[in-house]
């Protein structure tokens, strides 16, 4: 476990099940009102929102524009926002992509990393419809099957979703495909913990936050 000299604040944000753009977007009224009420009428420095497809479905700049209405002027990141930031500054330039998501939510990741200029080489999933099942997936059943992927001809691979258990076996897969892993939960961690300054090495959960 490390300790960094930072105070982080949690709240929650209610999201429906099944995993559909509809349910997606149902969050973005929340968003503000969520927000406000982690430290109320407090400054906080950055505001991370904790969802993958969310973001992707809400988009990027108006989730930003919910978080400032509450907490005027701070930094924003998202799951993907910190994804896109740390692939440039691993100068990654082709992707391998796994996601737990069913077929439509893919689609939007698929279409929106492509927007973004992602070079994809390969996109892989588990088709799963409920947050619940991706939370309950076993991480060495996880980091078996991303360790099985062809994703010779991609330079890193990215892990969607911050409800599947991947931060852990971060570390195990990169040594045995020998290739940078981004998850959305590393990267989230990262782009927080470096906008505020920390710039300590982190070790244990991949190339990016010993960087």
């Amino acid at each position: 476990c490390h300790k960094l000299p930072l105070d982080i604040f949690v709240n929650r944000i209610h999201n429906e099940n099944p995993l559909t753009k509809e349910n997606l977007l149902k969050m973005y009224d929340q968003i503000e009102s969520i927000t406000e009420k982690i430290l109320p009428q407090e400054k906080i420095n950055t505001v991370a929102y904790g969802c993958t497809s969310g973001t992707i479905a809400i988009g990027e700049d108006r989730v930003k524009e919910k978080i400032q209405l509450a907490k005027p002027d701070c930094y924003v990141t998202t799951p993907i926002t910190s994804a896109i930031k740390a692939f440039k500054k691993m100068n990654v330039k082709k992707i391998a992509v796994f996601t737990p998501y069913p077929e439509s939510v893919n689609k939007t990741i698929f279409e929106y990393l492509n927007k973004k200029s992602i070079n994809i080489i390969s996109f892989s999933t588990f088709n799963l419809d409920l947050d619940v099942d991706i939370a309950r997936v076993d991480p060495q059943y996880l980091s078996n099957t991303l360790t099985s992927l062809n994703i010779n001809d991609a330079d890193a691979l990215f892990v969607s979703c911050t409800a599947l258990p991947a931060l852990e076996i971060i570390e195990e897969v990169e040594e045995k495909i020998n290739k940078p892993v981004f998850s959305s939960n590393q990267t989230l961690i990262w782009d927080t913990i470096r906008s505020v300054g920390y710039k300590s090495s982190v070790q244990g959960y991949g190339k990016l936050l010993r960087n």
